[in-house]
């Protein structure tokens, strides 16, 4: 199709730049050197998140996906215009950035015609969106299916990754609820953001000083170890981040019921699946079924869907701004391979029969192409911060985009 619009518009113009006394050969050879010249510049020139992502949908197609991958860019590339948004939707591609938490960016988000938002602050995203689409029956219709994801639950309003955060997220009515993922030594999905249970948010049950300097990977412990061994319950984030249990009704109900030390221990995959399921019921025709909200919470805890990273880093990393000071062992892998890593998280939404509402998203493509070929029913969701890195090795070689 711009093959078709570049011709057009290059020969409109041709014909009042080539002189109409020239011979027709010398004229025909004219026009078609221009069209090379200009359909290379046309080539060359192509948007690298549209480049990215092309390559993306190709790979999927050739091994029977049915679903289209979604770009995940960071909310920044949206708010400067680097994102194609238009030609994206043109070929089917959802547009779904992250992390905004300030009301008027996501407003101006939200405007830009993306297709959902991923927010520490669901509630704050929510509030906007209403707002949104309350501007106009035409807005109404065209945020109809807008997409609101709490990010690692709603790390803003309860310590992240964790129940009570999801069960915030709940609350506040997300569709999806977006977390990570890393893999124990008995081969579970333990969520988590970061490779290892950070001090920052963790603590020892048994009151023991944990720090960065006797830091555990997930790696290095079971999902058993990890919930006797750890609370992460601590306050970082602000002050409207809270970690009353009071907050919380259906984590400490399930937490009791699944025997855990605390609503705040970490939790797993497969486990969240069982809690959603269970904030249903809570809604629906357990000891919640009477608070207001109490329809609207079940339905959306009944509908809601899984946007799981992969908490891998590629072989290459690009060099880091020094001025960051990020310690080198950090930017090195400490979890399993790429397919281990797949076969885990894959293997528990497959096993769960929730392919229909788990989405797997990843800034190592290695993990997404891995998903695409061997597990088609599982969308793939491309995580970007900037394109420089699309054009390295951290990128594998099918998709890697090369510099005109």
């Amino acid at each position: 199709m711009e093959a078709r619009v570049i011709h057009r518009a290059v020969t409109a113009i041709a014909d009042h730049l080539i002189p109409m006394t020239l011979p027709n050969a010398i004229k025909t050879a004219t026009l078609t050197a221009i069209l090379t010249a200009t359909t290379l510049q046309a080539q060359q020139s192509i948007n690298p998140y549209l480049e990215l992502m092309q390559k993306a949908a190709a790979h999927a197609r050739a091994h029977g996906d049915k679903n289209i991958p979604a770009l995940s860019p960071e909310d920044k590339d949206v708010l400067d215009g680097s994102i194609p948004v238009a030609a994206l939707h043109a070929q089917g591609i959802k547009i779904i950035p992250w992390n905004p938490n300030d009301p008027e960016k996501i407003r101006a988000i939200i405007q830009a015609n993306v297709d959902g938002l991923i927010s520490d602050r669901p509630d704050i995203l929510q509030k906007v969106l209403a707002e949104e689409r309350a501007a106009s029956p035409e807005a109404a219709a065209r945020l109809k299916d807008f997409n609101v994801s709490g990010h690692r639950g709603g790390r803003n309003l309860r310590p992240e990754n964790t129940l009570p955060a999801f069960e915030s997220g709940l609350d506040n009515l997300i569709d999806t609820i977006e977390t990570d993922t890393g893999v124990t030594t008995d081969h579970v999905s333990l969520i988590w953001h970061d490779q290892f249970l950070n001090p920052e948010s963790c603590r020892r049950a048994d009151g023991k000083p944990y720090t960065l300097e006797n830091r555990v990977y997930t790696r290095d412990i079971s999902m058993p170890e990890a919930q006797a061994t750890f609370i992460c319950d601590k306050l970082h984030r602000g002050p409207d981040q809270k970690n009353d249990l009071a907050l919380s009704p259906v984590s400490v109900a399930f937490a009791e019921k699944e025997h855990l030390i605390s609503p705040y221990v970490p939790t797993y995959v497969e486990q969240l699946f069982r809690f959603t399921a269970f904030y249903t019921d809570y809604y629906r025709t357990g000891p919640g079924k009477a608070n207001p909200h109490a329809a609207e919470r079940a339905n959306a805890a009944d509908h809601v869907h899984f946007n799981l990273e992969t908490k891998i880093l590629p072989d290459y990393i690009p060099p880091m701004d020094p001025k960051l000071r990020i310690p080198a062992e950090m930017l090195k892998n400490h979890t399993v391979g790429p397919q281990v890593f797949v076969d885990t998280l894959c293997g528990a939404i497959v096993r769960n029969h929730m392919e229909s509402r788990s989405d797997v998203q990843s800034f190592d493509f290695r993990t997404l192409i891995l998903v695409e070929e061997q597990y088609p029913a599982i969308p793939t969701y491309y995580l970007t911060e900037g394109v420089a890195p699309l054009y390295t090795e951290f990128v594998p070689a099918s998709l890697r985009l090369t510099k005109p």
